[in-house]
């Protein structure tokens, strides 16, 4: 038991070693949070999986929404605008939404944009590596929208928001790259956003700035490797780069700033009362089907949502099962769906920015032992 919080100690023995969570604030209990996985990454063996992300879990939208709700009710009230919220790809590039959706009651000068591993047509604002992860590259564009990309030159605060921090070291990264890089000099305060907060005060002792750090739960984390350890080894993913199937989907939901959701994907689509539906995001190609999603919650249907991801993460623990596929891009490198082929549903949406014909047929037969009906879903 923590004395600081009341809070037991976390503790999971993986094959590779032991990991320790030692709560130091938050008033969610740790395992409502996460739990733990194994990654094959040989910079860090071990995974928060978070319970409330709707990545690598199927989750209702309702319980993502209120941790969106929880989070931006935590953004201090006299931040200076214009603002700039920021959501990491490909993890947080819902969640990062998600909050900005939630700020927009109280903001109202403010734009927000996700980085990015697909380059697109736009103008390249900066890049930035996250060193740990299965793919260290990111890339930051220019607001499409005039009145956008004014408002993030001339941000004087800036919402930096990931799944969680282990390190603080990406949004150091990401921090550096926008004032040196990208010019944003007139920035006076950061808040940095996260579901879980590992870092101590690492961040606060290495931004040069003002910070505020916000999350669920902050705790320190302790990994005990065992000697004998085998390496993991590593699909390559690790693409920053343009495949050979073009990005058709809108890109008004981030990568080229957004200002309101436009609630625009799959608008025809109806359901039925208590009809078991889970909707699919495809790796950064998240936040107009949680959308969705929410709208056929509140319809009635009993709605899971979870998404495709490129994360390379070994089965067992909190992942009890997987489905590996080709990508949808025409990169070439696999991708995966966790916890969903042990499963059951009505029907399945699966929505891409890509075209239909792109996705491919191993992932769609998989899911047709999932649920009797699966559609693809993009933009007409």
């Amino acid at each position: 038991m923590n004395t600081i919080t009341g809070q037991p100690l976390y503790r999971k023995e993986l094959s590779g070693g032991t990991l320790t969570v030692t709560p130091t604030g938050g008033t969610f209990p740790l395992d409502a949070l996460f739990d733990i996985a194994e990654r094959r990454n040989p910079k860090r063996a071990f995974l928060f999986v978070s319970k409330v992300l709707g990545r690598h879990i199927p989750v209702a939208p309702s319980i993502m929404r209120l941790a969106y709700r929880q989070l931006a009710l935590q953004l201090p009230a006299d931040l200076p605008q214009p603002i700039v919220f920021i959501g990491m790809a490909e993890t947080a590039v819902g969640l990062g939404a998600g909050v900005f959706d939630e700020a927009l009651a109280r903001f109202e000068d403010v734009v927000y944009l996700t980085s990015t591993r697909h380059p697109i047509e736009g103008e390249l604002l900066c890049e930035f590596k996250e060193n740990h992860s299965h793919a260290t590259d990111h890339l930051l564009y220019h607001p499409a929208d005039p009145v956008l990309r004014a408002r993030m030159h001339n941000a004087r605060s800036l919402v930096l928001v990931d799944d969680e921090a282990t390190t603080g070291n990406t949004f150091i990264n990401l921090l550096e790259a926008l004032r040196t890089d990208a010019g944003l000099t007139q920035v006076e305060h950061v808040v940095t956003v996260t579901l879980t907060d590992w870092s101590g005060n690492a961040i606060k002792e290495q931004c040069p700035l003002p910070v505020t750090p916000i999350s669920l739960v902050q705790g320190d984390w302790h990994w005990e490797k065992k000697p004998d350890a085998p390496v993991p080894v590593m699909p390559n993913v690790n693409v920053t780069a343009s495949g050979s199937v073009p990005i058709t989907g809108k890109q008004n939901w981030g990568r080229l700033g957004m200002a309101v959701p436009m609630r625009d994907l799959g608008t025809e689509i109806t359901t039925s009362t208590g009809e078991k539906v889970l909707v699919l995001g495809s790796c950064e190609f998240v936040w107009e089907p949680l959308l969705l999603a929410e709208r056929l919650e509140k319809l009635g249907a009993e709605v899971k949502f979870s998404c495709t991801t490129r994360s390379p993460i070994s089965t067992g623990f909190a992942i009890e099962s997987a489905i590996s596929f080709t990508d949808n891009y025409g990169l070439g490198i696999p991708n995966f769906v966790y916890n969903v082929a042990h499963q059951q549903f009505d029907r399945i949406l699966l929505c891409v920015e890509t075209p239909a014909e792109s996705v491919d047929p191993a992932l769609l037969d998989a899911l047709k032992n999932v649920a009797p009906t699966v559609e693809i879903i993009v933009y007409e």
